[in-house]
């Protein structure tokens, strides 16, 4: 089977700017979440979020980005920082015919839409911007990824709520294997931190209210937990097959090594509580990677900080891995980045990555009290590996009941941040 390699990281996140400070944060155990600064968010029973703190304008064309939603001007950033880090200029002579993009987004351009539709509203039909419809599209920021490196392969953007980024990642693993691209760039973005969304979600119940102290809102398997922190930010990976990267003496990071993706049909918002559909899907992401249970040392958690969503996915890891995950440590990264949504799992995925990469777990901040009789080993601190061969796994759950499990490894590795 033609193994997959990571060769190339770009992120830009709400506790960093780049791949670099993203990950050096994790390790550090600090908060992306604040009080928004703006009047209208004063009047939502959730007053607070986990924001980039880039401006995107920082590091993008100007006239060009005013032309792209928040969601694609972060995706764009985050390929290009992936772009060059895996060696590529745009100007290099890669055979674009075998190059490809995927990437993911939960729900697209909703501050072109929003925005416009004001406009509409409060000067009329003449002054709407006749660049809406390509700026509000959720395939926007896969196309400008494409047209940006001239990717002719295939671009394609999957969009699967929280699941959207692992979703991608598990297509441009198949298309590798499959012989239709050498290289491909995949992830996701989100952006869609807006009076609206806040509003929709806390109408649902299912964002924290910790106004009063909201760096520590975020904290999966804490029984004091009340709910998720909504995030924004991007991240992208450069993929290729093993013979390629090595044929061009590229650096490697690890092995994507495998995926698995199932649906739980239950309902259209909460998991199945028995955790049935998320174990399956971590199940085929280890036959997949032809990995067993007692392979796998570190999971990062899906891990959203609900009262329900953390106790269904402890089940569900320890179902999938059963006695072996006494000796898995598993970190939930949210409880600093916030949910990205869209963009979660590929940020994620790269957090596990690094975790094998530097044979280091991050820690899961914020848990006071952590829920009794939990069926998992959760990491609460920075926690070291052990040595050797080293697999994990990220796993990535979104409203619909669509799960995604990707599994990576430390294989060929030659290369750290």
């Amino acid at each position: 089977m033609t193994e997959v390699v990571i060769t190339g990281v770009g992120a830009i996140t709400p506790i960093g700017d780049d791949a670099r400070s993203t990950w050096q944060a994790l390790l550090e155990g600090r908060s992306g979440v604040h009080t928004l600064p703006y009047d209208w968010a004063q009047e939502l029973p959730t007053k607070f979020a986990a924001e980039v703190k880039l401006d995107p304008f920082e590091k993008l064309e100007r006239v060009q980005a005013r032309r792209w939603d928040r969601s694609t001007q972060l995706a764009v950033i985050a390929a290009m920082e992936a772009w060059a880090d895996a060696g590529f200029t745009l100007d290099h002579d890669l055979d674009k015919d075998r190059l490809a993009v995927a990437a993911g987004s939960g729900i697209g351009g909703l501050h072109t839409l929003l925005g416009q539709w004001d406009i509409q509203k409060e000067k009329g039909h003449r002054r709407v911007s006749p660049f809406t419809i390509p700026m509000l599209m959720a395939n926007a920021p896969a196309a400008e990824i494409g047209l940006k490196l001239g990717a002719r392969a295939w671009v394609h953007t999957p969009v699967s709520a929280c699941a959207s980024s692992n979703e991608a990642i598990a297509q441009g693993v198949d298309m590798l294997r499959l012989g239709r691209a050498d290289v491909a760039v995949v992830g996701g973005t989100e952006a869609v931190i807006h009076p609206l969304p806040l509003a929709a979600f806390g109408q649902m119940q299912a964002l924290s209210r910790r106004n009063d102290d909201p760096e520590t809102a975020s904290r999966p398997w804490d029984t004091g937990r009340d709910g998720f922190v909504l995030g924004e930010g991007a991240c992208l990976l450069v993929i290729e097959t093993l013979e390629h990267a090595q044929a061009r003496g590229a650096k490697i990071y690890g092995t994507l090594a495998g995926a698995g993706i199932t649906a739980d049909s239950h309902d259209i918002v909460q998991p199945d509580p028995s955790g049935t559909g998320q174990a399956k899907a971590m199940l085929s992401a280890l036959r997949d990677a032809k990995l067993e249970a007692s392979d796998i040392a570190h999971v990062n958690a899906h891990a959203t900080s609900t009262p329900q969503g953390d106790t269904a996915e402890a089940g569900s890891i320890r179902a999938a891995l059963g006695a072996a995950a006494d000796d898995v440590w598993v970190s939930g990264t949210k409880s600093m980045t916030g949910h990205l949504l869209g963009g979660a799992g590929a940020v994620e995925t790269f957090a596990t990555l690094m975790a094998l990469n530097q044979r280091t777990a991050p820690g899961t901040i914020n848990i006071e009290n952590l829920e009794p009789d939990l069926p998992i080993k959760v990491a609460t601190q920075v926690t070291e590996l052990p040595e050797g061969d080293l697999a994990g796994l990220n796993n990535s759950f979104g409203f619909g009941g669509h799960n995604v499990c990707i599994a990576v490894t430390n294989q060929h590795q030659n290369r750290s941040l």
